[in-house]
């Protein structure tokens, strides 16, 4: 069997997310297929990506997309683009409401797995902490990782989470529209081709 039909039977994190405030179920959100030319790798889905099963099926996706330069029938064909996210399921939220991080468990089993499913691609998109951390094996912070970006483009880019939550930080880092995001719509056009 494959592992894109072995992850979304996984419950491993059952106890887990039962615990939480939003007491859920797992149900992992599987959106990537072998020879991708694009992998984006995030952080975990979120309370709508949940319930709809379909990654970035947000408002945040709507802004990777823009970044990314490209429309959702280019984002979800699962040729071009894979999703590989740090867990695969909605870690939930805490008493708080704040969201929870994504179960080392999930990328534990899984991860290696995955990449060697999707194989190697062209281009990779590091969307926040998490997945930068992991993939570059760094502590910097996300504002540091991603203001070093050409240390590792064309082949990768680390980003900040498209959340509305990061607002504030791309008005206060204006370099990221003007000197990243065209570099990001060129990268991904040459992967695409």
């Amino acid at each position: 069997m494959a592992v894109t039909d072995d992850i979304p039977k996984c419950t491993i994190c059952t106890q887990r997310f039962a615990s939480t405030a939003t007491g859920h179920s797992p149900r992992p959100v599987v959106w990537f297929g072998a020879d991708a030319r694009i992998m984006v790798a995030g952080q975990a889905p979120g309370a709508r990506v949940h319930a709809s099963g379909k990654p970035f099926d947000d408002p945040s996706g709507d802004r990777l997309r823009d970044w990314m330069g490209i429309d959702r029938a280019t984002f979800y064909d699962m040729s071009r683009i894979a999703v590989l996210p740090m867990a695969f399921c909605f870690p939930g939220y805490s008493a708080k409401g704040a969201d929870l991080p994504p179960p080392a468990i999930c990328h534990q089993t899984w991860r290696d797995a995955a990449m060697a499913h999707i194989g190697p691609v062209p281009l990779t998109l590091l969307i926040g902490g998490y997945a930068q951390k992991w993939h570059l094996n760094t502590r910097a912070s996300v504002t540091d990782t991603v203001a070093g970006w050409r240390t590792h483009a064309p082949a990768v880019f680390p980003l900040p989470h498209p959340s509305w939550r990061n607002t504030g930080w791309l008005r206060k880092n204006p370099w990221f529209e003007t000197d990243l995001l065209p570099e990001l719509r060129k990268a991904v056009q040459k992967a695409l081709t």
